[in-house]
């Protein structure tokens, strides 16, 4: 910005311009020179219009600022459909190469429960939540929506390259469009996309929704008879000792949940009673679900068990390092110490807090596999395949080295592994170590190393020295070493 600007006669703090100066007078404060302080102003320090220029540079400033805000959202916008690309190509190739995806021939064909196409597919999705340190059903809904993205919704994705709409639109329009058929997908995006650009996304999802059941062929009722199959229940761990509670249900169902629960919450708000609504609204909905009974009687005498993990001196109450409550994480120490005094069907397992040996059971407890296999549903909390948060307590103890190779059963040779990642390691290209501290190195059939580490830090008992020779781990061969055939016609 130029200093000699004109600046038209105009009073400010100290009273008028003086009629001898001229209007077309250079500015006498240069922009190099530091602002004096607003205050100042009062004072007759500084021109009207060395203000109006400041303000004016950050004007323009603030605007560079937004400017690069919305290049930036473009361009991360431009990745995710140059990146949807990637991966429907990727996965086209692993399926057309299927035989790549066996371990070398050491099992009998005969054991394999997948055919080459099906272990091809489930060794990419495995692959491609591993690369993406995302978890198995992510990883499947990233490669349905790229192959949507790059086969089915091409509007859509020109829309994403060009950066005119964000990941989370493309999203919509997709979890919208998933149950269409060919024939009425060209019609729904078209609408759909028209001033996607200038919708936010719960406006967009709202539009679409509508579109949706405008466009669909198939009865309300018979999509919702298909959409009941799809209900669900989940629990997710949140901050400071709380979880979120997740269900998937039919509208009836759930405005019933709530009207029953709502009912019987503002019954107990009575005189004395401290808690808020929303409070007694939780309290309850958890009262029915621990100790309500279904109408075939189902629920009766059944309680929920849980591994707590209790340093002993917090358990004493001399310390006060948290407890570790399975699948979940840290607690407090008072509610640790509540659960191991009043629950009595719970599993105590006490851990020194300097050895971190457990002292509740024998130091050769390894050869008893009940004893041996709860201490492993401990130290793995989880499917200890990459990024499977399955519970060990539901899971496979899987022989790292298989026992027909030398394997033995002992805590540095076993790890839970839930039924499709045990199935991953037998029927695809997958591999895996394990060293004595329990952590898992697996080796996918791309080559790329991962890790896993026991989510407990408590240590084995002591075992009598292994003299056994190393077990001989199986041979294999990467069948992915070779070139990429083909290139994609879609353009980045």
């Amino acid at each position: 910005m130029e200093n000699n600007e004109e600046v038209p006669p105009e009073e400010d703090a100290a009273g008028p311009v003086p009629p001898d100066t001229p209007a077309t007078a250079p500015d006498p404060t240069p922009l190099t020179t530091p602002v004096k302080p607003m205050l100042a102003i009062t004072n007759g320090d500084v021109r009207p219009s060395d203000v109006a220029r400041i303000r004016r540079v950050i004007d323009n400033a603030q605007a560079v600022l937004l400017d690069s805000i919305t290049a930036f959202d473009r361009l991360i916008n431009m990745a995710h459909a140059a990146r949807a690309v990637v991966i429907a190509d990727a996965h086209r190739w692993t399926t057309s190469t299927a035989q790549s995806g066996r371990p070398n021939g050491s099992h009998d064909l005969t054991e394999f429960q997948w055919s080459d196409a099906t272990a091809a597919h489930e060794g990419f999705i495995a692959e491609l939540a591993a690369l993406l340190k995302l978890p198995e059903g992510s990883a499947r809904n990233l490669l349905t929506e790229s192959e949507l993205l790059q086969y089915n919704l091409p509007r859509t994705h020109r829309a994403l390259l060009d950066g005119d709409i964000s990941y989370r639109h493309a999203q919509v329009i997709i979890d919208n469009a998933l149950a269409l058929p060919d024939s009425a997908m060209d019609t729904y995006e078209t609408e759909v996309l028209t001033d996607a650009e200038t919708l936010t996304v719960p406006q967009l999802k709202k539009k679409a929704i509508t579109l949706r059941e405008l466009s669909h062929p198939e009865t309300s009722r018979a999509r919702h008879t298909t959409a009941v199959k799809d209900r669900c229940f989940g629990v997710h761990p949140a901050r400071d000792g709380m979880a979120y509670l997740e269900m998937t249900l039919t509208n009836d169902d759930a405005s019933a949940i709530n009207d029953r629960v709502e009912a019987m919450a503002r019954s107990l708000r009575v005189t004395g009673e401290e808690r808020t609504l929303p409070q007694l609204r939780c309290d309850v909905a958890v009262d029915l679900l621990l100790k309500g009974v279904t109408e075939t009687g189902l629920g009766a005498g059944v309680v929920g068990n849980v591994y707590v993990t209790i340093p002993i001196l917090t358990l004493m109450g001399k310390g006060d390092e948290p407890a570790m409550l399975e699948g979940f994480g840290p607690i407090d120490p008072e509610t640790a110490r509540r659960l191991a005094g009043t629950a009595t069907g719970f599993h105590r397992i006490l851990i020194h807090p300097e050895t971190g040996a457990m002292l509740s059971f024998g130091r050769d407890t390894y050869r008893v596999p009940k004893a041996l296999r709860r201490y492993l549903e401990v130290r793995d909390e989880t499917c200890r395949f990459v990024g499977c948060n399955r519970s060990a307590r539901h899971c496979d103890m899987d022989h790292t080295t298989a026992w027909q190779y030398g394997g033995e059963t002992t805590f540095s040779n076993l790890a839970a592994l839930c039924g499709r990642s045990h199935k991953l390691k037998h029927e695809t290209g997958w591999d895996v170590s394990q060293n004595d501290q329990g952590t898992l190195t697996w080796t996918s059939p791309a080559g790329k190393h991962y890790a896993t580490h026991p989510a407990s830090r408590i240590r084995p008992p002591l075992l009598p020295p292994d003299l056994t020779p190393p077990p001989v781990k199986k041979p294999r061969i990467d069948h992915w070493a070779q070139p990429l055939t083909y290139a994609t016609d879609t353009p980045f």
